[in-house]
């Protein structure tokens, strides 16, 4: 088969795949391409990855089970919203989990898991530098899921693993002040202190710094929602 014609064939069945269809739309989601709020309507996604429904139905099905989107009384099923009022409980539970799987991570971390993780921090700090901030996230993202993995409990990996994904869109939804507010070209000690501490085995050190990671995406976050939506607000953990 002429390679050509072999690179589309193997693209337009990618596009009729249903996980294509799923990870467009999560990417989508996850960046606020696709706002919160927005409908989910399957005649439309079908036709805009000219698959069938089959494949969206099962595309949106999984994403209402991971919580990025939600189906309505009425069957529409849309992106699902942010409810400031959840921040104060969202907070709480990053805290618990992060300090958790980064408290695990000290005590059971390997030199392996160790250099994934500094290879990890060293793609987040070169992706800022280079104005890259899609990807900073995303590394962001990996490292820490890299910590969790190295604490050897699925259970948690698996629930901290959607806590950072609705920390990515809160991310996004702040990202403009963030932009005014931070300097992105020297983040190379952002998550020193926090490796150090499980490279050394250090527990309760490694608590510590995973509760203050928490603290300063906690305290951002309420500086731009004072500074554009709401004045009078606080949120405690």
């Amino acid at each position: 088969m002429n390679s050509i014609v072999k690179k589309e064939t193997e693209g337009v069945k990618r596009r009729h795949n249903g996980k294509y269809v799923y990870d467009q739309l999560r990417e989508e989601i996850l960046t606020l391409q696709l706002k919160p709020n927005s409908q989910l309507d399957e005649i439309s996604l079908a036709e805009r990855f000219d698959v069938s429904r089959s494949p969206v139905r099962d595309a949106l099905a999984r994403l209402v089970a991971e919580g990025l989107a939600m189906t309505l009384p009425n069957r529409t099923t849309i992106v699902r919203p942010f409810n400031l009022q959840d921040f104060s409980q969202y907070i709480s539970a990053l805290d618990l989990l992060q300090r958790a799987v980064t408290r695990l991570a000290a005590a059971n971390c390997t030199l392996a898991d160790i250099r994934k993780i500094k290879e990890f921090d060293i793609s987040y700090v070169q992706a800022a530098k280079e104005g890259d901030y899609k990807l900073m996230l995303e590394q962001n993202k990996l490292l820490h899921l890299e910590i969790a993995r190295a604490g050897r409990n699925p259970y948690l990996v698996e629930y901290y693993e959607r806590l950072l994904e609705e920390g990515q869109r809160l991310f996004y939804l702040h990202f403009d002040y963030l932009a005014k507010s931070t300097n992105f070209e020297n983040l190379e000690s952002d998550h020193f202190e926090l490796i150090k501490a499980i490279s050394n085995k250090d527990m309760d050190r490694a608590e510590q710094e995973a509760h203050i990671h928490t603290i300063l995406f906690r305290d951002r976050f309420m500086d731009h929602m004072r500074e554009n939506l709401v004045q009078d607000i606080s949120v405690s953990i």
